[in-house]
Formats: C-alpha cells, sequence, structure tokens
C-alpha cells in the first residue's frame, strides 16, 4: 500500500533518446559547425593568453584597479594575482579565464539581441521570460548532460553548459533597461524624424547601458561560477584541481584551488562593477 502503483508509473527515457537520435540526425552537420567553431574561439583565446607575460597581465590588471578604483585595490588586485602564481595555478588559472570569456562573449552576442527583440515584442517576452526562468532554476549540473550528448568531453561542452546557465541575466537586463526608458525620450526623437534603427542605437541603448552593464557582470560572474562543474566534462583550469582534490580529498590543494577561483571573481567584479559605475546615469 505504501508502493507508489505501477500501473500508473511513466517513463519519458525512450522518447528523450529517440528525440536525441532525431537531433543529432538532423542537426548533426549545424552542431559539428557550432562545435569546431568554439574550439577554434578557446584555442586562440588560450594562445593569446599564454602568450602574455605573466608581469604584464598583473601590470594591465593593477593599471584597471588603479583607473576604475583606486590606487589600492589595483595593488592589491596585483597581488591577488601574485599569489595565484605562486600557488603554481597561473596557465591554470588562464584555462578557467579562457572558458569564461567564450562564454561571456557569446553569451552576449546571443543575449543581447534577445533582451531587445523582448523589450520590443510583448509576444516574445512572453514566451521567452518562462524559459528563462526554467533555466535559472535547474540546477547548474543538469546542462552537463546534453552539452555531453551534442558536444561529447572536453573544452567545447564546458564552453555550452557555461553560456547557457550565465545567459539569462544579460536578457533580463537588457529587456529591463530598455523598457525603464522614458517615453517622453522616445516620442522626441520621434518627432525629429529618428527611424526605428536610430532610436534603438541613439537613444534607448545608450539610456540602457548601465542596466545592461549591470546584466554583463552577473553573467561574467555566473560563468565564473561553472568552472568547478565544467571541469566533469573534461575541461582544464581550476575547478578541475577543485575536482581533483574532492576526489582525493586533499584539503590543501582544494583550498588553494578554491582560492584562485574566489581571487579571479573578486578581481572581476570589482573591475566590471566599475566599469558599469562609469556608465551609470546621475540621479
Amino acid at each position: 500500500m505504501t508502493d507508489f502503483p505501477e500501473f500508473l508509473q511513466f517513463h519519458v527515457n525512450t522518447y528523450v533518446e529517440v528525440f536525441v537520435d532525431w537531433i543529432n540526425a538532423v542537426l548533426g552537420g549545424p552542431i559539428h559547425s557550432i562545435s569546431s567553431l568554439v574550439l577554434w574561439l578557446m584555442i586562440y583565446v588560450e594562445k593569446f593568453l599564454l602568450w602574455l607575460p605573466w608581469w604584464l597581465i598583473i601590470i594591465v590588471v593593477f593599471l584597471a584597479g588603479w583607473r576604475r578604483l583606486s590606487f589600492y585595490s589595483g595593488l592589491a588586485f596585483a597581488l591577488m594575482l601574485v599569489c595565484v602564481g605562486a600557488f603554481g595555478y597561473w596557465e591554470l588559472m588562464i584555462y578557467t579565464l579562457a572558458i569564461v570569456l567564450a562564454s561571456v562573449v557569446i553569451s552576449l552576442i546571443v543575449g543581447i539581441p534577445i533582451g531587445i527583440l523582448m523589450a520590443y515584442s510583448p509576444f516574445a517576452q512572453t514566451v521567452v521570460k518562462p524559459i528563462l526562468d526554467f533555466m535559472q532554476t535547474m540546477p547548474s549540473m543538469v546542462y552537463l548532460i546534453p552539452a555531453m550528448i551534442f558536444f561529447g568531453m572536453g573544452k567545447v561542452p564546458a564552453v555550452f553548459a557555461t553560456t547557457v546557465y550565465a545567459i539569462p541575466p544579460v536578457i533580463r537586463l537588457t529587456d529591463l533597461g530598455i523598457r525603464q526608458v522614458s517615453n517622453e525620450m522616445v516620442e522626441a526623437a520621434t518627432s525629429f524624424g529618428s527611424s526605428s534603427w536610430d532610436i534603438l542605437t541613439k537613444v534607448q541603448l545608450p539610456q540602457a547601458l548601465p542596466a545592461i552593464m549591470t546584466g554583463i557582470n552577473q553573467t561574467t560572474m555566473m560563468a565564473l561560477s561553472m568552472v568547478v562543474i565544467a571541469s566533469m566534462v573534461g575541461a582544464k583550469g581550476l575547478g578541475m584541481e577543485v575536482l581533483i582534490s574532492m576526489n582525493r580529498i586533499d584539503v590543501g590543494r582544494g583550498f588553494e584551488a578554491g582560492l584562485g577561483i574566489v581571487i579571479m571573481a573578486v578581481i572581476i567584479d570589482r573591475l566590471s562593477q566599475g566599469l558599469a559605475q562609469r556608465y551609470k546615469i546621475p540621479d
């Protein structure tokens, strides 16, 4: 009496497998092309970042922190990066940064146009909003399943899963920023004969830029929070070090790798927030 009745049980695994096989058969070519493009992007981003001298990266971060925040912030960021290098994790930090950068770039390329479409089309907002709710409530590890099914193991599924997890904030805040632009400004631009494109690019997007920059900041931080999960599909970086240390119960190694991720998160968050403050409209 306590067991769930068997005649009410229903499994969808067979239908899911058929659906996945159908997607691979119909969209196998485009999926392979996307995979090759993302892999090419990742390889060249990693090569460029590894080509840069470590001291040059530290100087650039120091100057960025000094300009955006303060001299002491820039100095603190530089010292934190020196700590990552001292732990022996500089190269792994670069691999992690490459995954984050590639995921954020793809999120912006896809997310900002979707946010604009939502702001202009109530129908698009009605369709996309539940999808974003679903994406933000789904456990992050679940995104690895379709990533592995379609892209296998390695960098590409890591970027795919990270992008899907991180893209909702930039979509939502782009939509919100454009919708918050006052009707008076839009009507004034219309009365001067501006086209819809001119109104979007010269009025709405500049006014919505603070919200969009906040969305970029949140997307970047969510992408960075996925690095440990992404390591489960074979992505090199600090996340893999954390995963290995967990499997081996190596507390010291896990602490150093985790601290490296925290340092990256703090630096990226503070610099992106400083950039967002630059475009903030005065009250």
